[in-house]
């Protein structure tokens, strides 16, 4: 299962370590405690949009382009996921607007299995 909160948790500390800041750092700038600042890295608290906000401030970083990214992340977790599925389980729906795109002779697209490197996707699992 993909878990947004674990997405949204590593973006973050990527954003902060980019930065070289610590969660010290950031936690007091964004007014939000150390403890909860490092279970929302982890993935381990939903953060609110207020706390989000906050944190964006904190890094300096616009929430849309945090949420971008997160949102790149979840793509590439979610085509992992469908690329590791067997030919039994249906693609999953946001897959299937990219499989109109695919075709290979003489294969019907819903047949289509899109495969990626494992090293170039960096899936979590729960």
């Amino acid at each position: 299962m993909i878990l947004l909160r674990r997405l949204l948790g590593d973006v973050l500390r990527r954003q902060r370590q980019r930065q070289g800041r610590t969660l010290r750092e950031v936690s007091s700038s964004a007014r939000v405690s150390l403890g909860y600042l490092s279970e929302v890295e982890r993935g381990q608290k939903e953060a609110s949009s207020e706390l989000l906000s906050a944190i964006c401030d904190a890094l300096d970083v616009r929430m849309s382009e945090l949420m971008r990214e997160v949102s790149d992340e979840l793509a590439l977790a979610e085509l992992a996921r469908s690329a590791a599925a067997t030919p039994s389980e249906p693609v999953p729906t946001p897959v299937r607007p990219m499989l109109g795109s695919v075709s290979v002779a003489g294969v019907p697209p819903e047949r289509v299995t899109i495969k990626a490197p494992a090293e170039a996707v960096d899936v979590v699992a729960a």
